[in-house]
């Protein structure tokens, strides 16, 4: 595997695990949706220029979640009744 597809894997993979680490729910789920959706769009692009663009536009997309998230949860908010209905549905799995 290429170090170029190394990094963004690695790219990638950072910025779904500080999507998670979002406390409101709606932006945490509206963040890994958009990521998915960029990196399935442009995973076929081949040209090194548009490469290191998009390299760089997700750098800075996942600087400003770590400071979203962390700025996030300063103000914590109880959770949502959705968020409680999957934990619940997850807990019932796990026990079948």
């Amino acid at each position: 595997m290429a170090s170029g597809q190394i990094k963004m894997l690695q790219l990638y993979r950072n910025l779904i695990r500080e999507a998670k680490n979002w406390n409101a729910y709606n932006y945490r789920e509206y963040a890994l949706r958009k990521i998915r959706h960029e990196f399935r769009l442009n995973r076929s692009i081949e040209d090194e220029e548009a490469i290191a663009n998009f390299y760089k536009k997700g750098i800075e997309s996942l600087e400003m979640i770590k400071r979203q998230s962390t700025i996030g949860s300063l103000y914590s908010a109880r959770p949502l009744i959705i968020e409680n209905q999957n934990i619940n549905k997850s807990s019932v799995k796990k026990s079948l």
